[in-house]
C-alpha cells in the first residue's frame, strides 16, 4: 500500500489540513512499533504517545486539537483504521471454489454456489451449504446441518447433526458447535444420561472463537443471536438464548438455560448460574459472577455480582482491613 492522506481521508470519510493532502504513507503499524512511513490510529489517553511516535501520519478524533503530526480527523479512528485493514492489509488468499476430491460429501447434500470445500472436510449425508461458503480441512458438517451463504468454518471445526449456521459467520478452529448438552439423572450414586435431542441455531453475522463449546439443546434450541460475537475458549451450556449483538469474552462460561439480552458484554472469565434472565445493554466486568436474576442497563461486577461502584468502594475498603485489624488489636491490649 502506498497511499497519500488525501486518498485515505476520502476513503474514511475524514478531513485532513490542505498542507497534509500529499503526505505519503506505506503501512498500517501501531503507535510502539510505527516508523516512518506508516498510519496509525490513536484514541483517548493514547493521543499522546501518538503524538511522540515515528509515525508519518495518525487517525484521531475529530475533537482533538493542535494535533502536532499530520493527522486524518474522523469520528471514530478505530473504526476507521479497521476498514483500511480490511482494504489494504488482509493477506489475499487462494481459496479454490470447487469441492476438493479429498472431501467427502455424503448423499443429499445440497451445495449452493461458489462454494469452497478444501481437503479432508467432512460434509454428511442431507447438510446443506450456502452460497459462497468456505470449509476449511478436516472440518465436520453433520447429518441435516446447515450452513448459511458467505460463512467461513476454519480447519477442525465441528457442527453437529441439525444444527444451523446463519450467513455472514465465521466460526474458528476447534469450535464445537451443539455437542451434547451437560444433562444427568442421578439414583444411588449412578449418573445416566437425559439425551439431548435438541440443536443450536446460530443467527446470521455470528463470529465463534476458536475452541468454544456451544451445547445443543435437551429439547428445542440453543440460540445464539444475529451479530454476536464470541471469544476464544468460552462454554455456553444447553437451552440458552443469548441476543443479538452482544460481546462475549474469552473464558466465560454461561451455563444451561440462561436468557440473555440484547448489546451485553461479558468480561473475561466471567460465570453465570443456570436458568436466569441477564437483561439487555448491559456490561459485566471480567470474572464476575452472576447468580441472579439482573435488570437491563446494569453495570456489574465482582461475585456475587453487585454493581460496578458497589465493587469499587468495596474493593477500596478491603485494602483498609490490616490497618483496621492492627488497630483493633491495639484496643484490645489497651483494654487488657
Amino acid at each position: 500500500m502506498e497511499k497519500n492522506l488525501g486518498e485515505i481521508a476520502r476513503l474514511v470519510g475524514g478531513t485532513i489540513r490542505a498542507e497534509h493532502a500529499e503526505v505519503k504513507v506505506k503501512n498500517l503499524g501501531n503507535i510502539s512499533d510505527a516508523v516512518e512511513g506508516d498510519l496509525i490510529f490513536a484514541v483517548g489517553a493514547y493521543v499522546e504517545a501518538a503524538a511522540q511516535s515515528k509515525a508519518s501520519a495518525v487517525l484521531i478524533p475529530n475533537e482533538v486539537k493542535d494535533f502536532p503530526l499530520p493527522s486524518i480527523r474522523v469520528n471514530d479512528p478505530k473504526a476507521a483504521f479497521a476498514h483500511l485493514l480490511e482494504t489494504f492489509a488482509k493477506p489475499k488468499l487462494n481459496i479454490k471454489i470447487g469441492v476438493s476430491d479429498r472431501a467427502y460429501v455424503g448423499e443429499g447434500v445440497k451445495l449452493g454456489r461458489d462454494v469452497s470445500i478444501m481437503p479432508f472436510a467432512v460434509v454428511d449425508d442431507n447438510a446443506t451449504i450456502g452460497d459462497g461458503a468456505i470449509i476449511y480441512p478436516h472440518v465436520y458438517i453433520g447429518q441435516h446441518a446447515s450452513v448459511g451463504a458467505n460463512t467461513i468454518i476454519y480447519s477442525s471445526a465441528t457442527i453437529r447433526e441439525y444444527c444451523s449456521i446463519g450467513k455472514n459467520c465465521v466460526i474458528h478452529s476447534s469450535a464445537v458447535i451443539g455437542a451434547d448438552g451437560f444433562g444427568f439423572t442421578t439414583k444411588d450414586g449412578v449418573h445416566t444420561k437425559v439425551p439431548q435431542v435438541g440443536n443450536v441455531v446460530v443467527e446470521d453475522d455470528v463470529e465463534i472463537g476458536a475452541h468454544v463449546g456451544i451445547d445443543r439443546a435437551a429439547m428445542g434450541s440453543t440460540v445464539i443471536g444475529h451479530g454476536t460475537k464470541i471469544d476464544n475458549l468460552v462454554h455456553i451450556g444447553h437451552n440458552c438464548k443469548i441476543g443479538a449483538n452482544c460481546l462475549i469474552v474469552a473464558q466465560t462460561g454461561i451455563s444451561g438455560s440462561t436468557t440473555v439480552g440484547d448489546n451485553v458484554t461479558f468480561g473475561g472469565q466471567v460465570g453465570t448460574v443456570g436458568h436466569i434472565n441477564i437483561g439487555g445493554n448491559s456490561v459485566y466486568a471480567a470474572r464476575s459472577g452472576i447468580n441472579k436474576n439482573m435488570p437491563e442497563g446494569f453495570f456489574g461486577a465482582g461475585f456475587p455480582v453487585q454493581s460496578h461502584a458497589e465493587w469499587l468502594r468495596m474493593t477500596a475498603s478491603l485494602k483498609q482491613v490490616p490497618e483496621l485489624i492492627k488497630a483493633v488489636r491495639q484496643l484490645q491490649k489497651e483494654k487488657t
